[in-house]
């Protein structure tokens, strides 16, 4: 007998992988309208006489926002995983329109009258559900083109699942010519059911609550003791490379799960990255971990102002943090140029060992 996503989830609950909240529980019949629909209209299901009809109008997709660690992606992979169709795909929003900008580059050098073309059609024919994790534009490549790639999606029938940090009015906020990107909103809201995730549990926060985040020295236990944080954090999964559009330059974070990413200080601070970058990889991450930051001094002064800049960026941002170090971060910069500055840097780095940072 086919069971329900209310029904998987209170067996995952009964079973003690996951916690009862009634606040996701609301969101389940949202999901297994559109798992019905998916299913019911899918080829198989239709048989012969069904190829020659026109599929029924797909139900509005789903649109989940709300704060990091309220448990929107455990949602979506359930939803994702029960639903038994071929064609479906889940994939972090930004990995997507990366691929959508390798499409229309190469069908610009092949000089089609509308690039945009088969880029969607590709998309359209392999794909019937679409989960996006951590939907948001932070390019303006992105924002030029997400509202024609998605009004061809949504017209074929494409249906669309997808989680956020934001409420869509707020996506690509502040961002150069957001007046071309406001039809995409409004489009959005028209195709989505937009609903707040209001749980009163922060899992991700929990989990990190009373922890340690600042290990030193950078050693082989140090290393240990991040790679068990990291497989708490994403669930074992090894992760994947997620490659951000910064001012027209790539930005990859080599190791990302679900809003997590886990890289060494020198691949951040020992290559020529500025300030958009590192606001580019605050915004599209919730959690992140550097490991092997090493003492800092007019040897290594380069690196020293970039990490200045990417905790500068990190803290607005309330990023949740995780390092391994060579000291304690008072004593990580304690002579030469910059080292008085740095007392600025190492403050916001002590705060953000707080239980209570972050979100």
């Amino acid at each position: 007998m086919r069971q329900s996503l209310t029904d998987l989830y209170d067996a995952r609950v009964a079973s003690g992988a996951l916690r009862a909240d009634a606040a996701q529980r609301a969101v389940l019949p949202l999901l297994e309208e559109v798992r019905r629909w998916l299913e019911e209209s899918s080829d198989r299901k239709r048989g012969l006489r069904g190829l020659f009809q026109r599929p029924p109008e797909p139900p509005r997709g789903l649109y989940l926002w709300g704060g990091v660690g309220r448990g929107k992606s455990m949602l979506m992979d359930l939803f994702m995983e029960a639903t038994e169709i071929r064609r479906k795909r889940r994939v972090h929003f930004h990995a997507f329109m990366q691929e959508v900008q390798a499409g229309l580059a190469a069908a610009r050098k092949r000089e089609l009258p509308d690039a945009l073309e088969p880029v969607a059609a590709k998309v359209i024919a392999e794909t019937r559900l679409l989960c996006f994790d951590e939907m948001q534009i932070t390019d303006i490549a992105d924002a030029m083109i997400v509202g024609r790639l998605f009004d061809k999606l949504f017209a074929a029938g494409v249906v669309v699942v997808t989680t956020s940090n934001r409420v869509p009015d707020e996506l690509y906020k502040d961002g150069l010519n957001r007046a071309i990107f406001l039809p995409f909103i409004d489009m959005l809201k028209q195709r989505l059911a937009v609903h707040e995730l209001e749980s009163e549990t922060d899992y991700r926060q929990h989990r990190l609550t009373g922890a340690q985040v600042w290990f030193t020295p950078a050693d082989r236990a140090a290393s240990a003791a991040i790679s068990d944080i990291w497989a708490d954090l994403t669930g074992g999964d090894s992760g994947a490379p997620l490659v951000l559009t910064v001012n027209g330059r790539e930005v990859e974070l080599p190791q990302t799960h679900n809003g997590v990413a886990r890289m060494r200080f020198w691949e951040l601070c020992g290559q020529p990255l500025g300030p958009a970058d590192y606001l580019a990889i605050a915004d599209a991450v919730r959690v992140l971990i550097i490991e092997d930051i090493p003492h800092l001094s007019a040897a290594n002064y380069n690196e020293a102002r970039r990490f200045v800049t990417l905790i500068d960026a990190l803290y607005e941002a309330r990023v949740r943090l995780i390092c391994s170090a060579a000291e304690e971060p008072e004593r990580l910069y304690v002579e030469g140029e910059g080292s008085f500055e740095f007392e600025r840097t190492a403050s916001r780095l002590r705060e953000m060992q707080a239980a209570d940072w972050g979100g």
